[in-house]
This record gives C-alpha cells, structure tokens and sequence, in this order.
C-alpha cells in the first residue's frame, strides 16, 4: 500500500465536475479520483478548517465511532474495476478490526477529519496514477505526462478511456480552485 495526502481539488471550468488529487507521499505520482460537488465540499472544508454550523454526515461517522470506542485507523482505496473506485475504511474497535466498504470521496472526507492515512493499493496506482511533466513539484500548471501501467494486473490502461479523463484534467483552473493542505 502507498500512502497518499489530498494535494487539492480542483473544478473543471468546462463542466464543473470536481476531482481530488491524492499525491504519494514518498513519490512523484498523482492520483485523481472524480468526486461529487458536496464530497468535494466536505473534503476541502475539513483541509481549510472551515467548520459546518451542523454536523456532516462525515462528522457523525467519526463522533458515532468515537461515542461505541472505536477508532478509525486508516482509508485505503483499494480496487479501480470498470473505471469505479472501490475504497475500504479500516476501524478498530477492541481486538477486532472491521473493514467497511465505501465509496473513495466518503472514506477520503472521513480520513481528514480523523487524520488516519489514506492509503492507496499499488495496483490501483500503478493503472491511474499521473505523474505531471517537468521535476519541479510546485510547478502546478504540470499537465500529466505519463500513465503508468501495471503489467502484471492485464498490462496498460486503454489509452482511449484515459483520454477523457487526461483531457478533463487539461482543462483544470489549477490557480483559482487549488485547495491545499496546511500541515
């Protein structure tokens, strides 16, 4: 498993679809993963520290959690099938680990606001993952450059399918909707 942080969000301008940027942690590769706008929400509310006036669903995960003593230990997105994203959130609660199958924009706004890891399989990385053009990690107007395969899961992504998805981050306004972790 790789371990990830959310980079950012960003908005298309084209069509105003939302996608988090999960990027390694000891590497250079990004993965974004399509999301819905109240997600997208969620997410980027937890990282900026803006706090709901009533609680989010997410909210009430973690206080529910927390109130039966249990604890989320971490996120991991763990399968990408049919171009869906599959995620797991992995809560310990005594002796006994229970594994809960999510979509990766919930189990993503939950793990920042229990600060667990997100955790992402190497396969899953290997076939989606991005990794954008130039050594300079800052350099945000990056457009993706490579797609990189994973030839023991079936070989390479079909370069066709990828196409939309590359086109649609093309078209990000990387400045106006760049929502960045502080810490």
């Amino acid at each position: 498993m790789i371990e990830t942080v959310v980079e950012s969000i960003r908005v298309s301008l084209v069509n105003q679809n939302r996608v988090v940027i999960l990027k390694e942690v000891d590497g250079p590769r990004h993965l974004p993963i399509w999301i819905g706008v109240w997600e997208a929400e969620a997410i980027a509310m937890e990282i900026q520290g803006v706090n709901a006036a009533r609680p989010l669903p997410y909210d009430l995960v973690k206080s529910i959690v927390a109130d039966l003593n249990g604890q989320i230990e971490r996120v991991l997105v763990s399968d990408l099938t049919d171009e869906i994203y599959y995620a797991t959130i992995v809560l310990r609660h005594g002796d006994r680990t229970v594994d809960i199958d999510a979509r990766p924009s919930d189990a993503i706004a939950i793990a920042v606001r229990a600060k667990v890891p997100i955790l992402v399989s190497e396969r899953v990385m290997d076939r989606a993952s991005l990794v954008p053009d130039g050594d300079d990690d800052e350099d945000e107007s990056a457009t993706p450059a490579t797609v990189e395969a994973d030839a023991t899961a079936g070989g390479a992504p079909d370069d066709e399918r990828l196409t939309v998805f590359r086109d649609f981050i093309n078209t990000l306004d990387l400045e106006d909707f760049d929502k960045r972790s502080k810490g």
